[in-house]
């Protein structure tokens, strides 16, 4: 992915006018390397949440059809040199992402904490710090009528969360190496590490539409 395309700010076209904390953030989300069910490409990004911004969007296909996508979302990473009250700090990452789940997974009472514990924990294992996160998790449903109604039922899942990396210079890619993990959880994919005893999984399901 291009490190440039998904940048904005008052720094202007060229990069080495972006501050160098955003330069560098912006380098390790551009090399990170994620898992194979994982397609990233860059977005152009929001301008007024933030002098400096980089967005991108995340597409994870099943590892037996790359054509079927089972979630996908987008990772937005913010930064203000004079930094933001709401934030405590001068970076702020803000994502959504969808799933669609099976009507039995669903209807689990304890989804959104569970959802919401998978995005604490990967950002915990992969050494993430971060402050201040808030987020909401929702599930939906579908039903179609008329000429959609040959459609099954769906039910989706959608999380949007933000959060603020810690330090001057924040880890980037572990901050969307465990936004990515998220979305592989949500997927239904099994931890890249093999660990399945400590995870708790949501069966495989069709991709959002």
């Amino acid at each position: 992915m291009d490190g440039t395309e998904g940048t904005s700010g008052s720094g202007g076209g060229g990069g080495d006018s972006f501050p160098v904390p955003f330069r560098l953030a912006v380098t390790a989300l551009s090399e990170f390397q994620p898992r194979p069910q994982i397609r990233i490409s860059p977005l152009p990004p929001p301008r007024r949440l933030a002098p400096y911004a980089f967005a991108l969007e995340a597409a994870v296909t099943a590892p037996e059809d790359a054509g079927q996508e089972l979630a996908d979302g987008r990772f937005v990473l913010l930064h203000d040199p004079e930094g933001q009250d709401s934030w405590k700090g001068t970076f702020r990452v803000v994502t959504l992402g969808r799933a669609e789940l099976e009507p039995e997974i669903a209807g689990d009472p304890l989804l959104p904490e569970v959802t919401w514990s998978w995005l604490t924990g990967a950002l915990e294992s992969r050494g993430a710090g971060y402050t201040e996160p808030s987020g909401t998790v929702t599930r939906s449903s579908s039903a179609f009528f008329g000429g959609l109604a040959n459609r099954q039922p769906e039910e989706l899942l959608e999380f949007r969360a933000s959060w603020s990396p810690e330090g001057e210079t924040p880890d980037a890619a572990a901050h969307l190496a465990a936004w990515c993990e998220l979305l592989c959880q949500c997927a239904g994919l099994p931890p890249e590490t093999g660990d399945q005893g400590s995870v708790v999984q949501l069966p495989q399901r069709r991709g959002p539409h």
